[in-house]
């Protein structure tokens, strides 16, 4: 068995116009002084990251490693979530999403998702260009407007849509395919791909690309009532990157899994900081480590209760108590006898 690395941090929630959350260098010794080794960093931001230029520029890419090296740091993936989306939105959502992306693109949904797709092939390069073996993401969505069938959804509307879906995302998978790097989509509510059904149909759309997989978040799977655990034992093959966030529903008889318009904190189902939700961590990091999942375990904070910094400070601590050095014995080896294939004939009645 192999070992899960960690803790990682998501920078996405903790970066700002406040030091040290405003510099790549202040935020990577930050980070590293509450214990954490590895960073996933988002391309979005520029006061941490230029996608552009770590796509063109090894020496660029070099620097960026190499600062996060001084601090005692791994890259552990770079995520480009919000670019992700932009590769496909349904024009019910145009005006909310249009926010992503840079404001020259603005109300031009077609020049918004030509720069998404440009910028996923950038992140592909990127990646490369700083050893890494896989990417954080999202799908995007034509279809979540449609999530409940009512009114009945249209003969072939599905299957059309993970086609456009699939059609979209093939280049980018072969550019990812070109680069040496797993693209991880994360199975989020609000995105095309949000569990293992829908990952499947967009599996068989892009014909099993083997760059096609899974970033595993316990939460969502929690908000959706699905089982997380069982999840692990069909798609463990395809989890290739791994966010450690924390999750709760509380369910009554005013509300349930769609949370009634409600702010998260008065939601049913609701993201809390580590140790704080109902997610059995202990069997998670059990599955992935008999799996043989060697990425990292990375913290995203996102609780509608606790203090950022508090989240982060008791996360680096949380994660490495539940890191798993696998065993290199079996507990019965002490009563183990050296290969006798003619004893062996023996007990099976051979002769």
């Amino acid at each position: 068995m192999k070992q899960i690395k960690g803790p990682g941090i998501y920078l996405a929630q903790f970066a700002g116009n406040d030091m040290p959350f405003n510099s790549f260098p202040d935020i990577c010794n930050w980070a590293a002084g509450l214990g954490f080794k590895g960073i996933q960093v988002p391309t979005w931001d520029d006061r941490l990251f230029d996608l552009e230029t770590a796509a063109k520029s090894q020496d660029y890419c070099d620097e960026i490693k190499g600062i996060a090296s001084q601090a005692g740091l791994e890259i552990t993936e770079l995520s480009t979530h919000l670019q992700g989306q932009l590769v496909a939105v349904n024009p019910a959502y145009d005006q909310m999403f249009d926010g992503f992306a840079p404001k020259h693109l603005q109300n031009n949904p077609r020049a918004r998702t030509e720069w998404a797709v440009q910028q996923m092939k950038y992140a592909a390069k990127a990646s490369q260009r700083l050893g890494l073996k896989g990417h954080a993401t999202f799908s995007g969505a034509l279809l979540w407007h449609t999530m409940y069938p009512w009114p009945q959804r249209p003969a072939g509307l599905v299957e059309q849509g993970f086609a456009e879906l699939a059609k979209r995302w093939l280049p980018i998978l072969n550019a990812f395919d070109e680069a040496g790097v797993n693209v991880c989509y994360e199975l989020h509510p609000g995105e095309d791909l949000h569990d293992g059904v829908t990952f499947e149909r967009f599996l068989t759309a892009v014909d099993n690309h083997p760059r096609a997989n899974i970033l595993y978040d316990p939460s969502h799977f929690v908000l959706q009532q699905l089982d997380y655990l069982a999840f692990i034992d069909i798609y463990h093959e395809r989890i290739k990157a791994f966010h450690v966030k924390d999750a709760e529903f509380n369910p009554n008889g005013r509300c349930g899994v769609y949370g009634g318009y409600q702010d998260w904190i008065d939601r049913p189902g609701r993201f809390r900081s580590l140790g704080d939700g109902q997610i059995d961590f202990k069997a998670i990091f059990s599955k992935l480590t008999q799996y043989n999942f060697d990425g990292w375990a990375v913290m995203e904070w996102e609780c509608c209760i606790k203090h950022p910094l508090d989240g982060a400070a008791e996360g680096a601590k949380f994660i490495s108590e539940h890191l798993i050095k696998p065993t290199d014995k079996a507990f019965d080896d002490f009563a183990g006898v050296e290969k006798n294939v003619a004893m062996n004939n023996k007990i099976l009645g051979i002769k």
